[in-house]
């Protein structure tokens, strides 16, 4: 879509930041893991429709790796995508933390919610994202979506040698913990000023909110909304899509 025909973004509109800009090595070699097809479609390419899904997002700025944003670029023209959403690409730096900042500085004035989700989440329902999205609006600077942990986690010290057992030191009590997904939903003003402030390296753009000591909450996140990885978690993605085909239709 040009600059001529972009929407114009009102005080409720959202704005989503996908980084897409990592290599994916452990699902071994080739294309960057953003670029890797899932039934027959780029894996960012679901990941770009999941946030168009929602009729809250009218901008979506995608974060390439640093030599593909032209093939990317090409990528998104080349399939079709929602007209009433813009979409924007950048091109990304050396840590995911770097390429979220390249994100946000390419994002117009005007978009008060902002979306950072990961290109490797690419089936996460459109429920979700508006959840987020909704509790951004009702007034949380920053909101996770997660699920309740199936397994007893166990904290570990560091083996005494490469490959070694590693000693059990605690055990968390799993009723309180969450495994976090994306997207992760920010006030633009607060996400801006965590990018400016946290030096430090982090997993996710909300930890980097908590350590402004701002609340972060967390909403109910969804199965289907998994990361993918490993060869496996392709195959999980693929049988996922063939329900939703049974299913819906499509």
């Amino acid at each position: 879509m040009s600059d001529e025909s972009r929407p114009s973004p009102g005080a409720a509109s959202t704005a989503a930041v996908i980084p897409a800009a990592g290599r994916g090595v452990r699902l071994g070699p080739g294309a960057p893991k953003a670029l890797r097809a899932l039934n027959g479609t780029p894996m960012l390419i679901h990941a770009v429709r999941a946030m168009a899904a929602s009729n809250a997002v009218s901008l979506v700025i995608v974060v390439a790796p640093p030599e593909g944003a032209t093939e990317v670029k090409s990528m998104l023209d080349a399939h079709a995508l929602p007209e009433r959403t813009d979409f924007v690409v950048v091109p990304g730096g050396a840590t995911r933390q770097e390429s979220v900042k390249l994100g946000l500085d390419a994002l117009p004035p005007g978009y008060e919610t902002v979306l950072v989700h990961d290109a490797a989440r690419p089936l996460v329902p459109v429920d979700t994202v508006d959840a987020v999205i909704d509790a951004v609006r009702e007034g949380a600077p920053a909101v996770v979506p997660a699920l309740p942990l199936a397994d007893t986690v166990k904290e570990v010290a560091p083996a005494t040698a490469p490959g070694a057992p590693e000693p059990v030191v605690a055990t968390p009590d799993r009723a309180r913990l969450r495994a976090v997904q994306t997207p992760q939903g920010f006030d633009r003003a607060t996400l801006v000023r965590a990018h400016e402030t946290v030096t430090n390296d982090v997993t996710d753009d909300a930890s980097m909110v908590e350590q402004l000591g701002l609340r972060v909450v967390v909403v109910p996140g969804h199965e289907e909304a998994f990361k993918v990885t490993r060869p496996l978690d392709l195959v999980l993605a693929e049988a996922v899509l063939a329900r939703r085909r049974l299913n819906d239709g499509f």
